[in-house]
């Protein structure tokens, strides 16, 4: 009964931290794609002038900044959760604020990367879909169709929040041990990006494979339409 009882409020605090940590992240950190595309140029080499010049380029070159862009998330939250993790169970609900932001903001960065920006209503409502199935959670586009976006937002995040929450539970259970939580919080932030990352990632390779195929056909319409003149 004890044991239920502490899940039950650890599950509550959880869901509760990771909703503001969403939140938050959104509100504050989110990613400025005017310096992420300069990022892109300058780090990563890609010739492009605006995001959907990502369409034009081979699509494992921008795998592999999507691969890299998982990877550096995985280690700040790594070293995030070392730190945070010395305490033990009394620090988990910052860890997981913090986590939710890295999460958010490499989230984010993989939509920029595929093409995908943020700028209207739908395009925010299509990038919260996307961290919902990052989160394993299954959100219908009707949903985001029938709602205004300041709506529909909060309550992605809470589903979100609640799914994540499940998982704290059965898995951060090894930070009640202070000290060796550190490790232990390290490994698991570091699989939790990893996990939420790769999904994403998944998601955005997906939707932008369908734009190639679209643009694929448009410009064989095109071709067929306006077949090249012969010189005489």
């Amino acid at each position: 009964m004890a044991e239920d009882e502490k899940g039950s409020w650890l599950a509550r605090r959880a869901e509760g931290a990771l909703k503001r940590g969403f939140t938050r992240a959104y509100d504050t950190v989110k990613v400025d794609p005017r310096k992420y595309l300069l990022q892109l140029q300058a780090a990563h080499g890609l010739p492009i002038s605006g995001f959907k010049g990502v369409f034009s380029l081979e699509l494992g070159a921008l795998d592999h900044v999507a691969t890299d862009t998982i990877r550096g998330a995985m280690k700040i939250a790594a070293v995030e959760g070392a730190g945070l993790g010395i305490a033990g169970l009394i620090t988990v609900i910052p860890d997981l604020s913090i986590l939710a932001a890295i999460t958010l903001r490499t989230v984010q960065k993989l939509s920029l990367l595929y093409g995908f920006e943020y700028n209207t209503d739908e395009e925010v409502g299509e990038l919260w879909i996307a961290a919902a199935s990052a989160a394993g959670v299954d959100i219908s586009r009707e949903l985001l169709e029938k709602e205004v976006v300041n709506r529909f937002v909060p309550r992605v995040i809470q589903r979100i929040a609640a799914q994540a929450s499940g998982e704290v539970v059965e898995k951060w259970a090894g930070r009640l041990i202070p000290f060796a939580s550190s490790v232990i919080g390290a490994g698991l932030n570091y699989y939790f990006v990893r996990t939420w990352g790769q999904r994403a990632q998944s998601h955005f390779r997906e939707k932008h494979l369908a734009v190639r195929r679209q643009l694929s056909a448009a410009q064989a319409s095109l071709t067929v339409d306006n077949p090249p003149r012969l010189s005489s």
